[in-house]
């Protein structure tokens, strides 16, 4: 009789663990199968370039992830083109079409007044080549108004003169294109400060 009991245990014994066994092949295999799916998945809406044959996996992020750097680059930029200019007509025209792209009709008061002026005829008859860096550029993201400094280094034939710059106005998003890569729209532009800090006489040899 305890023969017959020991062999009903393990018979049972060996059931359970074939049924324990059988289950837990199920679960690693479904685990296993979900695993690939999503890896399989994530491959797929990945996008690979290539880089002198080597495949790099290309990233997509949100647009407004990296907005504040795209708009301080647009206004780095417009002021690059409306304040550094050679002694060139067809160059400075160049400069200001491309500034264009980038403001509002408050840039084109500013370029005509400037004009009128004869700002840019001057630059050219003392071949004066000017130069615009930017020292920092302070931009609120809730109101999209920011403010620039910058200078200017104007050098003539017989001296150089640097130039404070500080200009404000706001940023409008809009469609990106050739001519406008970030996609942003400076608006009611105007100058703040422009006066010489010093002027240095070139040594003649």
């Amino acid at each position: 009789m305890n023969l017959i009991k020991s062999i009903e245990n393990k018979i049972r014994l060996a059931l359970y663990v074939s049924l324990g066994s059988f289950v837990s092949a199920i679960i690693i295999a479904l685990a296993a199968f979900g695993y690939a799916y999503k890896m399989i998945s994530r491959e797929k809406n990945q996008i690979y370039v290539l880089d002198k044959n080597i495949p790099i996996v290309a990233t997509r992020a949100e647009v407004g992830d990296n907005r504040a750097a795209e708009y301080k680059a647009h206004i780095e930029a417009f002021h690059d083109y409306f304040f550094s200019m050679p002694p060139d007509n067809e160059y400075i025209d160049y400069q200001i079409k491309r500034a264009m792209f980038l403001v509002d009709a408050s840039g084109l008061a500013q370029y005509n007044t400037l004009k009128e002026q004869g700002y840019y005829t001057n630059l050219v008859s003392t071949s004066s080549v000017i130069t615009c860096t930017k020292d920092s550029i302070l931009l609120d993201m809730n109101t999209k108004r920011w403010r620039y400094y910058g200078k200017q280094k104007i050098e003539r034939p017989s001296n150089i003169t640097i130039r404070s710059l500080v200009t404000e106005g706001y940023l409008q998003d809009v469609p990106r294109s050739e001519n406008n890569p970030h996609g942003a729209l400076i608006n009611g532009w105007k100058t703040l400060e422009n006066k010489d800090l010093y002027n240095e006489a070139k040594q003649r040899f």
